[in-house]
């Protein structure tokens, strides 16, 4: 049989801007990540001073929108990003990952623009998000969970457990899944914002992971916060 001169092109052509990013993202995390790799994984924590430069670079919000002080990029950015970060370690790229695939695309895709105005520039900027949804009796099926949401006045107080949350030692925006009724199944769930420092609030135990170690995977604790009904994101 002879031999076909087929050209076979690459699946992703990436765009200019994308490659600029990707170049940007490798050289960062060859040059300034490796070094930091065993210290950090030893240390089971992230370098603080990392997490800045994490910021400084844009690597945060990298589809947050300019007007919110975000780098205005798309989804397959991201991608090429955290696929450059976590290839020097993956702790670092789970760290970048929750943030800007779960958290900042929560709150452009489901938060009014109050809540985009109030929150995605500190995210762009200069706070880190967890994407708190598993617990203890539901983590692949996560419409089980048993976190509650009551109605009091203004706000809802939240009572409940959340095991393995990523980015809990760093974060200080929490998206908080719990079930405001729970006869209603899944459609009783919805997220809301917890911010750091909330009366009842707390950060628990820190996994000992046997590998991943410096992304912090930790246990939140829920008593009795209020939570402003402002801080609902999406619809009850």
């Amino acid at each position: 049989m002879p031999e076909l001169d087929v050209k076979i092109h690459p699946l992703t052509q990436l765009t200019e801007d994308e490659q600029m990013l990707k170049d940007a993202s490798a050289e960062f995390a060859d040059t300034i990540i490796k070094p930091k790799v065993h210290e950090m994984d030893e240390a089971a924590k992230l370098d603080p001073d990392l997490i800045t430069q994490f910021f400084d670079m844009g690597l945060m919000g990298i589809e947050i929108p300019e007007k919110y002080q975000g780098g205005g990029g798309s989804f397959m950015m991201s991608i090429v990003a955290i696929e450059q970060i976590s290839r020097v370690d993956a702790s670092v790229g789970v760290f970048m990952d929750v943030q800007n695939t779960l958290v900042n695309n929560a709150f452009l895709r489901w938060g009014s623009e109050e809540i985009k105005e109030r929150f995605l520039p500190q995210l762009a900027t200069e706070k880190v998000g967890a994407y708190c949804l598993s617990e203890a009796g539901s983590g692949s099926d996560a419409f089980a969970l048993k976190c509650s949401a009551k109605e009091d006045g203004d706000a809802f107080i939240l009572n409940g457990t959340k095991l393995w949350i990523t980015n809990a030692n760093e974060a200080d925006i929490f998206l908080v899944f719990a079930n405001i009724n729970p006869e209603d199944g899944y459609r009783g769930i919805t997220a809301f914002i917890v911010e750091r420092g909330m009366e009842g609030f707390s950060i628990s135990n820190k996994e000992n992971k046997l590998g991943i170690r410096a992304s912090s995977t930790c246990e939140l604790l829920l008593e009795d916060v209020r939570v402003p009904k402002a801080n609902i994101l999406g619809e009850i």
